[in-house]
């Protein structure tokens, strides 16, 4: 293992003793700085800039969270990997969207806590196996999210015309798909491309198509 150089974040003493402990048991790692609050783990980062910051999530009077963004925002190269006694989603996707490269229970096994360390300086993200399935479903959601938004400004009757231009059809084929007239399907061609500043049937089709637009009408 690469030398890594380690900051302990955490504002239990004992804790960051047996932090400490396991940590420098292993060959390559040391810990070079501790800190007990969201200042001073900034100020730590700072001035020694390590390769892994190791910090609970919750810190008297202040957050882990607010200070793993402020870390990554000042030294884009440091991992940081959140430690908690929760797993709490909410807590998990702000520490992510922090810039946390990890996020592990403080239950796990000493091997574990190793394993994410070593996956962090990686640059791969080290994630407690627990919470893996909640990542990927909340990643789902924000995917159905966004495809949805793609068609938010589209009324029911203009996503019916878009999915059927998708399918190939002309107007007149749409026309009679839908019952309308051919002069009422170009107005909603029309209405569909200027309210998705697409150019034209081909680029509407392509719109429809990578934002799944069947799963919607």
């Amino acid at each position: 293992m690469t030398h890594l150089r380690i900051l302990l974040v955490d504002d239990h003493e004992v804790v960051r003793l047996g932090l400490k402990s396991l940590i420098e048991r292993q060959t390559g790692l040391e810990v070079i700085a501790e800190a007990s609050s969201q200042d001073e783990a900034v100020q730590m980062a700072l001035a020694h800039k390590p390769d892994i910051v190791l910090m609970d999530i919750r810190l008297a009077g202040g957050s882990g969270i607010e200070a793993c963004r402020e870390i990554t925002a000042q030294l884009p190269k440091v991992r940081v990997i959140m430690l908690t006694s929760y797993a709490e989603d909410e807590m998990l996707f702000a520490a992510i969207r922090a810039g946390a490269m990890g996020y592990v229970l403080k239950q796990v096994g000493g091997g574990e806590l190793l394993r994410a360390i070593e996956a962090a300086a990686r640059g791969d993200a080290a994630l407690d196996p627990t919470l893996t399935q909640r990542v990927f479903s909340e990643m789902r959601r924000a995917m159905q999210k966004e495809e949805a938004s793609a068609f938010r400004d589209l009324t029911p009757q203009e996503m019916q015309v878009l999915g059927l231009i998708a399918e190939g059809k002309t107007n007149r084929e749409i026309a009679q798909n839908l019952f309308l007239s051919e002069g009422t399907v170009r107005n909603y061609v029309s209405s569909v491309l200027a309210k998705l500043e697409l150019a034209n049937r081909a680029e509407a089709a392509a719109y429809a198509i990578q934002h799944r637009l069947k799963d919607y009408i």
